[in-house]
């Protein structure tokens, strides 16, 4: 069998977005010993996973070792990818592929958030003791609880770590508290410093959204010190995770969580979605955004910039607390 790596990204209109992912799939090629790899995008972006999963049959493999580039496993790494791979691979001959898992909470993982932390309070300045410090970690948000408890866990993980007085949990949209309702509410607990630490990989739309969330709150709130920390980006330690699980697929290793999986078991509020089909809604924006137009950088609720804060669901199952008073309403709420 000649082995490739194929790196499976979320895809964005933002070209810088686009090309951090770029750079992170160049570093995983320098540690692949020869291994060939390839990366693509569900959408918004080129080449599209399809285009790359070709670029390794017509490097000669025959056995593709599948990696979803995201922090942890919600739809896209649970419904998308594997759709787009299923179906590719069902009209190919002689062509193995085997999935990896997302790269969920990890000690490496919270080694670079831990060091995009640090990295912010020394910019700062060290002159507000920690115990006077509140932590807000912001994550993506997702219609899946289990994705969303990983982001309060890497929160509670780095609040422990570092000692901070506090720490809250925001996501950048689908799930609630949102950005802004949560650093309103952080900001009227009583610490000096509040430090916001988007949980992401790439820049984009939704890290610019959080970082002027900030600003914003901010601005309500002069008394506070807001410190806005770095995003992950290509920290070597996210590097050596993708490794470990690349590494995974090659010896078996690969366990997802299911025993949480909304599409497996009935978890509390969402029981009707158990043994929904699993299938990828985005082939109608394959490919599109970065290069055929400006960045949309829209904060209105119908535009598709996939925060998935927009009306139209791609006929995903409803979100059960899609009217949250701290939910993306409060974003239709500023329209």
């Amino acid at each position: 069998m000649n082995t490739g790596i194929m790196v499976c990204g979320h895809g964005s209109r933002d070209a810088g977005a686009v090309a951090e992912f770029e750079k992170l799939a160049v570093a995983i090629r320098d540690r692949a010993d020869g291994t060939p790899v390839e990366y693509g995008f569900l959408e918004f972006a080129t080449p599209i996973i399809r285009d790359g999963l070709g670029n390794l049959v017509g490097q000669g493999v025959n056995d593709i070792l599948a990696v979803p580039g995201m922090l942890f496993a919600a739809g896209h790494a649970k419904n998308d990818i594997p759709s787009v791979l299923n179906t590719w691979s069902a009209g190919q001959d002689g062509i193995d592929i085997r999935y990896g898992r997302e790269l969920a909470i990890d000690l490496k993982m919270l080694k670079a958030a831990g060091d995009r932390i640090d990295e912010a309070l020394d910019a700062a300045g060290r002159d507000v003791p920690v115990d006077e410090t509140l932590l807000v970690v912001v994550g993506r948000g997702a219609s899946d609880p289990d994705a969303n408890s990983n982001v309060a866990k890497v929160m509670r993980m780095l609040w422990e770590g570092f000692g901070f007085g506090w720490g809250e949990t925001a996501y950048s949209g689908v799930t609630f508290p949102l950005v802004e309702p949560g650093l309103e509410h952080a900001a009227k607990l009583g610490y000096r410093r509040i430090v916001v630490f988007p949980y992401f990989l790439f820049t984009g739309v939704l890290v610019r959204r959080i970082y002027d969330y900030t600003d914003a709150v901010a601005a309500r709130y002069p008394d506070i010190e807001f410190v806005k920390a770095p995003y992950l980006n290509d920290h070597p330690m996210v590097i050596e995770t993708f490794m470990d699980r690349i590494e995974e697929i090659r010896t078996g290793e690969n366990n997802m969580n299911c025993q949480l999986c909304k599409y497996r078991e009935q978890v509390l509020g969402f029981e009707a979605e158990v043994g929904l089909a699993q299938e990828s809604h985005h082939h109608h924006v394959e490919g599109i955004g970065t290069g055929k137009g400006p960045v949309h950088d829209n904060y209105h609720t119908h535009s598709h910039d996939h925060s998935h804060d927009h009306d139209h669901d791609h006929h995903h199952h409803p979100y059960p607390h899609a009217d949250h008073p701290l939910g993306p309403r409060t974003m239709k709420d500023a329209d």
